[in-house]
């Protein structure tokens, strides 16, 4: 897949104020500072996108992105999802209320959420917040995929012991584990992968909503 236009649609605090949902969605979600913002830019191509910050918790709403790509000559389009991140402590207790509540109803009635992209610092071993999170979605039966943030700034060997201890971590909960991506926003590891992924899980939505 090529992406050969990627805009800014709106921002908002509640589901009931998004865009139709007449378009299949992938959203992105992380602990703050885990590098969501810069992750997007290098999956779209720009650089300015997504506005990265150096203050965690910039993000407070549902943003969405129009995304239109390209594969072998058939163009689509679909929306992409940047969301506030979660377990950022700087905040009132009100706050963090009000995006937990945010997210929880996004990613729970959001009828067009294909898949939800869960950011993971590749740097560091894994937080309870975030494997409370990834439990939370198999919770809900939400579907999600893993992603690991800059790994360029790990050696191999400590990436991958971090992934392990997460999986590891997962696996007392779960049978299987959900797909897993490693990126770098630095150097475009992972942007294809991701792509392919999203493409194909573009199409089965695409083919499902037709057969309805």
């Amino acid at each position: 897949m090529h992406i050969v236009h990627a805009e800014y649609v709106i921002s908002n605090p509640s589901v009931d104020k998004c865009p139709p949902a007449d378009k299949p969605e992938f959203a992105f979600i992380g602990r703050s500072n885990v590098g969501k913002s810069s992750l997007i830019n290098m999956l779209t191509g720009r650089k300015q996108l997504a506005k990265t910050s150096a203050t965690p918790g910039k993000t407070q709403m549902i943003n969405h992105f129009i995304i239109r790509s390209r594969e072998q000559r058939k163009a689509a389009e679909w929306y992409l999802v940047d969301l506030p991140g979660y377990g950022y402590a700087k905040t009132s207790q009100k706050s963090r209320r009000k995006w937990h509540k945010m997210i929880e109803d996004y990613l729970r009635k959001r009828t067009n959420l294909v898949n939800t992209f869960v950011l993971i610092d590749g740097r560091h071993e894994p937080m309870p917040i975030d494997i409370d999170f990834i439990n939370q979605l198999g919770e809900w039966q939400l579907p999600f995929a893993l992603v690991f943030t800059k790994c360029d700034k790990m050696k191999p060997g400590g990436l991958e012991r971090n992934a392990q201890l997460l999986q590891n971590a997962l696996l007392q909960q779960w049978e299987t584990l959900p797909p897993v991506f490693r990126t770098s926003a630095t150097t475009g590891l992972g942007k294809d992968p991701l792509l392919v992924f999203v493409d194909n899980a573009r199409r089965i939505w695409a083919s499902d909503a037709h057969s309805l």
